[in-house]
């Protein structure tokens, strides 16, 4: 797909230069108001798990991920490790509307779950809300299952909050054409 105003190739680079981590909270925050019109709390809690991770990860089992094009910002990703210390988690996966239909959204995500493999856990989980339709394809045709669904109130409004799962130790042959509705973030 063409993608209009691009003239630096999208780079997917590690976390770690001024600004990223603030800027992940505040990309989350702005846009999730913007698409879905969720509240301040969502800010918050993103802000509580960029502040994890920031006072106290292991940077052989952790690492984040920043989407850039030209340097700029377009987008993030997270892996963290569960408290079993076998699962992987994978957090904050956002594209913005500028790096969307480039195939970052893909890039990122098979970039932690391919650093979560080779980091040596057995299954990577994930925690994400209906409304987050792209995101969902991305998790589908990377080999995830949805394995539980609860409804609940947060950031301001009513949700379905869904969890998914890969385990990483079954070979997984990628899917094509999983046409969900939504806007892309790939």
């Amino acid at each position: 797909m063409a993608h209009q105003g691009v003239s630096a190739a999208p780079a997917i680079r590690r976390l770690g230069h001024p600004g990223d981590l603030g800027w992940i909270v505040m990309a989350h925050g702005e846009l999730y108001h913007n698409e879905f019109g969720w509240d301040t709390t969502c800010e918050a809690f993103i802000a509580g798990i960029v502040a994890d991770f920031a006072a106290s990860h292991d940077p052989a089992r952790e690492a984040g991920w920043i989407a850039d094009i030209g340097g700029q910002r377009v987008g993030c990703i997270f892996c963290v490790a569960d408290p079993d210390n076998r699962t992987a988690k994978l957090r904050i996966l956002l594209v913005l509307p500028e790096g969307r239909g480039l195939g970052l959204g893909r890039r990122l995500v098979a970039t932690c779950v391919d650093f979560a493999r080779a980091a040596g856990y057995d299954r990577i989980r994930l925690w994400t809300n209906e409304p987050l339709r792209a995101a969902r394809r991305i998790y589908l045709e990377h080999g995830f299952t949805l394995i539980a669904e609860e409804p609940h109130h947060s950031f301001g409004v009513d949700l379905i909050g869904q969890t998914y799962q890969l385990d990483l130790h079954t070979p997984h042959v990628p899917t094509e054409g999983n046409h969900l509705a939504g806007h892309p973030t790939d």
